[in-house]
């Protein structure tokens, strides 16, 4: 669950040059989420993606390097947003007119792995926010932002006071969601500057957006809230359950099997097959060898 979690949360960055393959890919009940992408030569390509082919010092003097195609997003989007993975060959053509012919390109992608199911919420400044999930689930914090965002929120509407209309974010109202949240079946946090500190300029009204799932994974506390006050870690450790270590690694070893049924189906298969094959063969032969041992 945890390495589900740390691969969800984490952004990942791609790039190809011209003729290669880019290859994106999220974990299982994941999809791919396009942050952004780039595609062009805005360095020198002794730098990144150097040419296949020997250049002159003057060719290199006419290389292009303020060089990019405004279609990349939108090709992204279209070829891999909400897939699994996706792969295809980065060339020019692919992105419409080529800008620079002549200059070797490259496409940098910027993505992030969505869950199939999650959800939203928001709350604006200084009110609570409560998430919760059923009973034996627990939470998985995708995404937060506190601040204000370009587009706002229906939630909590701007109230022009003759302040500019300004995007600012918090840097660390992620960790600290997952802080509060994750692992647990519900929490609750102030949308306030004295959580998350006030990223904006003051005055300025400001927001929670809150992007979570529910795992059906059994919940698994902090040590901070298993532990009581005053006691070390050494001596909570001696109090811990025994086989605790043995029941994470067979829960995770389920997790892993069931992952992997679930994306080669036909791969199971043939490894069930095979495995009753091959105890009926072994069936057959201790059944042989008693018969033999009873007639000597």
């Amino acid at each position: 669950f945890a390495g589900y979690i740390s691969q969800v949360l984490k952004n990942y960055t791609d790039h190809a040059c011209d003729g290669e393959y880019v290859s994106l890919r999220c974990p299982h009940r994941t999809t791919i989420s396009i942050q952004s992408s780039f595609y062009g030569r805005i360095v020198p390509s002794h730098q990144l993606c150097p040419s296949r082919y020997p250049h002159s010092y003057a060719t290199l003097i006419k290389e292009d390097v303020a060089c990019s195609v405004g279609t990349s997003l939108q090709k992204m989007l279209d070829e891999c947003q909400d897939r699994r993975s996706c792969q295809f060959l980065v060339n020019s053509r692919l992105f419409g007119t080529d800008p620079c012919p002549g200059t070797g390109k490259y496409l940098l992608v910027w993505y992030k792995c969505r869950p199939n199911e999650y959800k939203s919420k928001v709350a604006c400044e200084d009110d609570k926010l409560r998430l919760s999930c059923k009973k034996s689930m627990v939470i998985a914090i995708y995404s937060a932002i506190f601040g204000r965002t370009q587009g706002g929120s229906l939630e909590c509407p701007y109230q022009n006071l003759g302040m500019p209309m300004i995007e600012c974010q918090s840097a660390t109202a992620l960790q600290l969601m997952i802080k509060r949240c994750h692992g647990k079946r519900s929490c609750s946090i102030y949308a306030s500057t004295y959580e998350f500190g006030d990223p904006c300029y003051p005055g300025i009204q400001k927001h929670l957006n809150v992007i979570y799932t529910c795992d059906n994974t059994p919940l698994l506390l902090p040590v901070d809230e298993t532990e009581p006050p005053g006691l070390s870690s050494s001596s909570s450790s001696s109090m811990e359950p025994v086989g605790v270590g043995t029941e994470m690694a067979l829960l995770s070893n389920i997790l892993a099997a069931y992952a992997f049924i679930t994306e080669n189906p036909e791969r199971a298969a043939l490894y069930f097959v095979s495995g009753v094959c091959i105890g009926l063969v072994l069936t057959l032969l201790a059944l042989v060898l008693r018969v033999s041992c009873r007639t000597d």
